[in-house]
């Protein structure tokens, strides 16, 4: 059996930085911008055009023009959303169940929205990236072409970092260090290595 960690954490927290720790401990990691990435380059393109007519480009979904026609248009976001959700899902299904075939005690699904799609059923439990207001702000900002127009913008989509750690199972607080937030996550791993082979028994 293969727990499910649902990592997740507001924009700037270090969510990718996470990830990353999983992944080179062996860990199986979905990502689910990645997925989106690949899948407006493939499966997703004629769906994407055929719904908003003019956002693809040699075959692949252009996001800039797909953009000019879906953001500031709830009902048209909400469309796009029931074209790409269920694909995503289906491949995140697919890795997982590779996973499965190949022993793997856990694997992680990177969702940025997880609580606010209510993704948080489909796991064991939820690991929730955080960091102080100010690092989170030095980290966004950094960002090439971030504004602090954009962060708000961005900020406001999100359930405040207080709520989502509040619905928590673990907290890993990534401003302190790459070296401690390593220590972090491997203490998470050895407590839910030990929940799974206490299943076994």
């Amino acid at each position: 059996m293969t727990f499910i960690l649902g990592l997740t954490g507001s924009i700037g927290m270090g969510k990718s930085t996470t990830a990353a720790m999983f992944r080179a401990r062996g860990i199986p990691v979905h990502d689910s911008d990645e997925a989106v990435h690949r899948l407006y380059r493939g499966a997703a393109a004629p769906l994407v055009e055929e719904a908003f007519p003019g956002t693809t480009t040699d075959g692949a979904v252009d996001r800039a023009k797909l953009g000019a026609q879906v953001i500031g248009h709830p009902e048209r976001m909400a469309r796009l959303e029931k074209i790409i959700h269920p694909l995503v899902r289906a491949d995140r299904d697919a890795l997982l169940e590779e996973a499965r075939r190949s022993g793997a005690a856990l694997m992680v699904f990177d969702i940025p929205l997880l609580y606010e799609t209510g993704a948080e059923k489909d796991c064991d439990a939820v690991l929730v990236v955080t960091a102080s207001p100010e690092i989170q702000r030095e980290r966004v900002l950094a960002r090439p072409g971030m504004t602090p127009e954009r962060f708000a913008m961005i900020h406001v989509k999100q359930l405040p970092d207080a709520e989502k750690r509040r619905r928590a199972d673990f907290i890993v607080d990534t401003g302190r260090g790459l070296a401690e937030t390593e220590a972090q996550i491997d203490a998470i791993i050895a407590n839910i290595m030990a929940r799974t082979s206490e299943r076994r028994d």
